[in-house]
């Protein structure tokens, strides 16, 4: 992983590259951002760029050896921790032990979240991933000897929320008495959800959300979709490069059209089409079922943009803005923010294995009487 394989964020690219060469390194930095957003894909290009043998300007070369290790995740100087779960193969849940899934994970992408981190580790029900205690302390014995072949031993810690308060004290005497030649990077998605005392020993480093003009051509060149694609998962990702790249890879039905012949079925209050359409979302993938609840989402914001008389926030393709021009009349605000939720609950339902079909079409008629009673 190098800064160029991130799309955008070149100041802080910059400023990260600055304090290598200057060696103006804080020891304990904490890396923070959207949900699915370049943290992660930073802390490890910062890593490489400092382990690199052969710099190149401001970025790692990517081909020596030790850029070759940190991309497999397999450098002896680089240390990770993140959160686990006990399985039915794994009774006691520590990040050493899910390692193989932990490189196989990042080799696929470094824009990642922890649901998905989840389900790679095959987490079962509602189990949501912790650091236990007992893995901070076993941290101590790993970074008290030298650096093997790098300047300095890096403790990538992913989602730090996960740390509970027992886990978080003992990693907190560790920042406060940091071994010679070690360095932490905390990599979190919301830096509230940490102590007090942790953010207190760390420097931050915000990892903005990626401008939609780079998240376009990132898009573009990586999974090689044409520009209105491009565009429209941009808009809809709001800074989520995990999920703009899933839906990348596995939207193949057009969202916008679906939208509309749904929301027509709902507006008409057309029953056979509505429980068409929903056997046809019950057909579907787990991910597209999501995605289609999302792009709706996206759409009724773009409608209450449109009713606060606010066009300048609407993030739209050209096409899809007549269509909320025309569908804004026929809500109001607080229609919109009662689908809203009513769709938050049922991509709540989705992810806990509810029945898509029920769920479907149990939304329609909820937004039916929402609607109905707009119309009043």
């Amino acid at each position: 992983m190098r800064f160029q394989d991130i799309p955008g964020l070149h100041t802080t690219k910059k400023q990260l590259s600055q304090a290598v060469l200057t060696q103006h390194i804080a020891h304990a930095q904490l890396f923070h951002g959207p949900n699915g957003g370049a943290q992660l894909a930073m802390a490890l290009a910062f890593t490489s760029f400092l382990f690199c043998t052969d710099k190149q300007g401001d970025d790692a070369c990517g081909q020596c050896p030790s850029c070759q290790k940190v991309h497999r995740s397999v450098h002896p100087d680089l240390v990770f921790m993140f959160p686990t779960v006990t399985t039915k193969k794994v009774k006691e849940a520590e990040s050493d032990v899910f390692l193989p899934e932990w490189r196989k994970f990042l080799l696929d992408s470094p824009f990642r979240t922890l649901p998905e981190w989840l389900g790679a580790m095959g987490a079962e029900g509602n189990k949501q991933g912790n650091i236990p205690v007992e893995e901070t302390r076993k941290l101590i014995p790993k970074i008290s000897l030298k650096p093997f072949e790098a300047p300095f031993k890096v403790v990538l810690i992913w989602h730090p929320e996960s740390l509970n308060l027992s886990s978080g004290n003992a990693l907190l005497k560790t920042l406060e008495e940091p071994p010679t030649s070690t360095l932490f990077l905390l990599v979190c998605s919301d830096a509230q959800k940490l102590l007090t005392t942790i953010l207190s020993r760390t420097q931050r480093v915000a990892i903005q959300a990626v401008d939609e003009s780079d998240l376009v051509d990132f898009l573009r060149q990586k999974e090689g979709i044409d520009h209105d694609r491009a565009q429209n998962l941009a808009y809809s990702a709001e800074g989520n490069i995990s999920w703009a790249l899933e839906k990348a890879k596995t939207e193949n039905l057009s969202t916008s059209t679906w939208f509309a012949d749904w929301m027509r079925a709902v507006y008409s209050k057309n029953l056979s089409k509505l429980a068409t359409l929903a056997d046809q979302y019950d057909a579907l993938p787990k991910e597209e079922q999501k995605g289609l609840l999302e792009y709706a989402l996206h759409i009724f914001r773009q409608c209450l943009y449109q009713i606060a008389d606010a066009p300048s926030l609407i993030k739209a393709l050209e096409k899809e803005r007549g269509f909320i021009t025309n569908f804004s009349k026929t809500l109001n605000r607080e229609a919109i923010e009662q689908i809203s939720e009513k769709l938050s609950t049922a991509y709540y339902h989705l992810e806990r294995n509810g029945r898509a079909k029920m769920i479907h079409l149990d939304l329609s008629l909820q937004i039916i009487r929402i609607a109905n009673a707009a119309k009043k």
